[in-house]
Parts: C-alpha cells; sequence; structure tokens
C-alpha cells in the first residue's frame, strides 16, 4: 500500500466556469491546426515570454537542436501551468485529459494544438516514446489529488513523473538512449526537483501543499503550524539542513553525466546542475529561513555561471 498521503484540501470546489477561460487565450486548443511554419513560431514565442532560472533552449546548444528543445519546452510549459495554474482541481483535470487527448492526435498524426503540430516533427525526428510524455501528465495529476507525502521514498516517486521525464526527452533530441545516461539524468533532475521544493516551502504551502516528507517533519519536531505561520524555527532549521544535504547528495551522483555526453550538451547540463547547486547554496546563505523568505539567486550570481559556462565552450572550441 502506498505510504502517500492524500488530503481533499489540495482540491478546491470545482466551479463550472473555470476551465481554458482562467489561461492565457493562446494556450485554448484552437478548431483548426496552424501551419508547420506557425507552430514552430509559437513555441518559440512561448519560451520568449517565460523566463526560467536558465532557458531550456540556452544558446549553448547546436542550432540545429534549438527548435526541438522549444517545441519539448511548450509543451512541458502548458502541462505545468494545466496543473498548477488553473486554481481548481478538477478543473485542472480535465484540462489535462483534453491535452493528453491532444497529445494522442500528435502520435495519430492529427493534432490541432500548435504545440503538438510542431511536437510531431521532434517525435518523429527523434523517436521519442509517448509514455516520455504521458509520464509528466502522471505528475501534474497527482498534484490535484495529493498534497502530503509520507516518506522522502514518496517524494522520490513524485520526482520520477515530475522531474525525470524532462531529463530523457533531453536526452533523446540529442541522440541518446541508454539507460546509464537515463539514470544520471534522474539524479540531477531529481535534485533539481528537491531544490525547488525546499526554496518553494511556503509558496507550495499556499496551494495546499507540502513536499517535506511527514516523517521528517515528526523526526525533526516541526508541525505543518510552524510552516502555515511561517515560524522559522530553530527545528526547522535543523529540518531544511538535513533536507539541503540530501539534494546536494544528488546532485553529486548526476554529475558524471557531464563526461558522457557531447560538449554542447555538457555545457547545458552543468549550467543546469550548478545552477540548482546555488539554490541550495542560497537556502545555506540564508541560515535555512525559507519559510516567508524564499531564496533566489541574485542576478549577478546568475550571470556569472552563465560568463563561467561560455568561457568553457570558447576553450572547448579552441581545443578541437
Amino acid at each position: 500500500m502506498s505510504s502517500i498521503a492524500s488530503d481533499s484540501r489540495s482540491a478546491a470546489v470545482s466551479s463550472p466556469s473555470v476551465g481554458w477561460g482562467t489561461l492565457p487565450p493562446e494556450y485554448a486548443i484552437p478548431e483548426e491546426a496552424p501551419t508547420l511554419a506557425e507552430a514552430r513560431e509559437y513555441c518559440r514565442r512561448l519560451a520568449r515570454t517565460h523566463y526560467e532560472n536558465f532557458s531550456v533552449a540556452s544558446w549553448f546548444l547546436p542550432a540545429r537542436l534549438r527548435q526541438d528543445f522549444l517545441n519539448v519546452y511548450a509543451y512541458c510549459r502548458i502541462s505545468d501551468d494545466l496543473g498548477d495554474e488553473v486554481g481548481d482541481a478538477n478543473s485542472s483535470l480535465q484540462l489535462l485529459e483534453q491535452w493528453e487527448a491532444e497529445l494522442d492526435a500528435c502520435y495519430a498524426g492529427s493534432p490541432r494544438h500548435p504545440v503538438f503540430v510542431a511536437l510531431a516533427e521532434t517525435v518523429r525526428k527523434c523517436e521519442i516514446p509517448k509514455q516520455t510524455f504521458v509520464d509528466l501528465l502522471t505528475a501534474f495529476r497527482q498534484d490535484q489529488r495529493v498534497s502530503r507525502y509520507s516518506s522522502f521514498e514518496d517524494v522520490l516517486s513524485y520526482c520520477r513523473y515530475s522531474a525525470n521525464p524532462v531529463g530523457h526527452l533531453v536526452l533523446y533530441v540529442c541522440g541518446y538512449r541508454d539507460a546509464e545516461r537515463q539514470a544520471l539524468s534522474d539524479f540531477t533532475c531529481t535534485a533539481l526537483q528537491l531544490a525547488n521544493f525546499w526554496q518553494d516551502v511556503s509558496v507550495d504551502y499556499s496551494k495546499g501543499r507540502i513536499y517535506l516528507p511527514l516523517e521528517d517533519l515528526r523526526r525533526f519536531g516541526v508541525t505543518e503550524d510552524d510552516i502555515g505561520a511561517q515560524r522559522n524555527t530553530s527545528a526547522f532549521c535543523d529540518l531544511m539542513r538535513f533536507e539541503v544535504a540530501r539534494a546536494r547528495d544528488w546532485f553529486r551522483r548526476g554529475l558524471p553525466l557531464i563526461e558522457k555526453v557531447d560538449r554542447e550538451l555538457a555545457i547545458d547540463i552543468e549550467l543546469f546542475s550548478r545552477g540548482g547547486q546555488e539554490i541550495v547554496n542560497a537556502i545555506e546563505g540564508q541560515g535555512y529561513n525559507v519559510l516567508g523568505r524564499r531564496p533566489a539567486i541574485s542576478k549577478s550570481r546568475k550571470l556569472a555561471l552563465v560568463a563561467r559556462a561560455a568561457w568553457g565552450k570558447l576553450l572547448r572550441r579552441r581545443q578541437k
């Protein structure tokens, strides 16, 4: 029996008026499919207007791969928003069903949404199995039904669907399909997910969710009331120190992947990994007091990471 703790508080009261209208208008599934050129531009525009810590399709990637990464990013971006930005659990589940139907149509050759029109080309070219995309939707559905996790193993199980498929998609686009690289990628992707969880404890609580394992709360003497009241007690800080150490260990396990991929992808993987480690450094830097004080990477630190990666790319070119 799963030890995942379900909580009805994670599901808002259903409202028939909640649906695509709660999201950006361009997210809706059109009546007619766009041209491939229009679909590609849609994915490029979506990436430009949604800033992340580091863009999925960073400019370190070879030009031949950028559109494919943009197509994958667009799928992940909208899928995530369907699970996190609708504000109503039942409506999110309905929209995710419609989104998966478009995924089915993508693999059947008849999609209408621009993301899937563009993605169909990437799927064919890179031979990406549909299950990888489906796994992400599993996580977003779980967020509508589950708001507490009893054990760290339960959190890892969630990461298997919420984070690890993204790494697999990156590897597929770059031509890697072996289990060894996927396993190393899983370490890095899980570590990034954990870093985000520990960074966003208050943000997630405001949405009715706690990703800190309940067994760890009990072990360190932390209550949900402490989190809700944003009490950065010594017990809570001890808990966060423990969880940060866990995330660091998962980052460490994933680092060997950098040496097992081509140079361009290695730069991006290192940038993502270092960026995630900077998040846990920021948590440590403010004394693990994350409640009500979301740790963030400073602009200067982000620039330093990008500059380091750019310098590494230049050096690699000179070595060719």
